[in-house]
């Protein structure tokens, strides 16, 4: 976990971090997430001057952040439970925001980030799976039912592997850094080779992991042109563990989509600008949102 207290003007004024522990189950995960949310309070408290004005907590899963609910997250093991009301709770009633945490992220780097000035965006993080946050004018956009964004699952190869979302050939499936590690560790015969050692074989000249690399590329590109048939980002912002190959990933992933365009314009296709500490940001934003929009109230 990754905590952080955050200034109006998005400034880091305190970074931490602490071990989620979730093999020890959902309740010491939250009793965990408490914990570190009073402690960091506190420290604003002795540091600071002052604590916290208002919190933003960040979780993966399905968020429903208009009732504060943390509804499912299967790595967390937790169901509808009320993470707003408890935090809230713990730090003697001080307003609380729930948010997804890659849309949490998205918005970090559309205001603070590679997005900044830009009027829409899409920032997708390529990690362990895919996933999204569509930028319009300085805000995320969810979605109806919480569920925006969610390019990981885009099929783009109907006959590809099977997906934990029930579909085959989901883009998250092959194009992930999860996706990119299995592949090349069959490829290499090599069981603990993972993507960041494909980035370097492929930098180095080897044949077998530029073809493992390039068919990530071709699909990941087709996701993102899907994409961007559908909601005209004027910049798509790559991040998450594979965009720290560098251009090693992005001269061939711009290539591959500039390949694929016919009447679309083409998006700037840029590296996320805010590395792990998006998420941190983002919560702090929404802490702040949350401040303001109870003032103009």
């Amino acid at each position: 976990m990754k905590a952080a207290l955050v200034g109006a003007d998005g400034t880091l004024l305190h970074e931490t971090r602490r071990a989620t522990g979730r093999q020890r189950g959902a309740a010491a995960v939250v009793e965990t997430i408490l914990g570190f949310a009073s402690d960091l309070y506190a420290h604003g408290e002795e540091h600071l001057g002052e604590g916290a004005a208002a919190v933003g907590v960040a979780v993966p899963g399905i968020v429903d952040a208009e009732r504060g609910i943390a509804v499912y997250a299967s790595n967390l093991g937790w169901r509808d439970l009320p993470l707003r009301k408890l935090v809230g709770e713990r730090l003697g009633g001080i307003p609380v925001a729930l948010g997804h945490d890659v849309r949490t992220g998205g918005l970090a780097e559309g205001r603070l980030g590679a997005g900044r000035g830009t009027d829409r965006f899409m920032f997708v993080p390529l990690g362990t799976g895919i996933a999204g946050a569509i930028g319009i004018a300085g805000t995320i956009e969810a979605g109806a039912h919480g569920y925006a964004g969610e390019i990981g699952h885009i099929v783009v190869r109907p006959d590809g592997p099977d997906c934990g979302c029930g579909q085959r050939g989901c883009l998250e499936t092959l194009a992930s850094a999860a996706a990119v590690s299995r592949a090349w560790a069959a490829a290499s015969g090599d069981p603990g080779a993972d993507a960041a050692d494909c980035a370097k074989a492929v930098a180095s000249g080897d044949p077998e992991a530029r073809r493992v690399w390039q068919d990530a590329v071709e699909a990941l590109a087709a996701g993102l042109v899907t994409a961007l048939t559908l909601l005209d980002p004027r910049t798509l912002i790559i991040g998450g563990g594979l965009a720290e190959a560098g251009e090693t990933l992005f001269t061939p992933l711009r290539a591959a989509v500039e390949e694929r365009v016919t009447f679309q314009k083409l998006p700037h296709i840029v590296p996320a600008a805010l590395g792990d500490t998006a998420g941190c940001l983002g919560a702090g934003l929404l802490a702040w949102d949350l401040l303001s929009t109870e003032v103009s109230a």
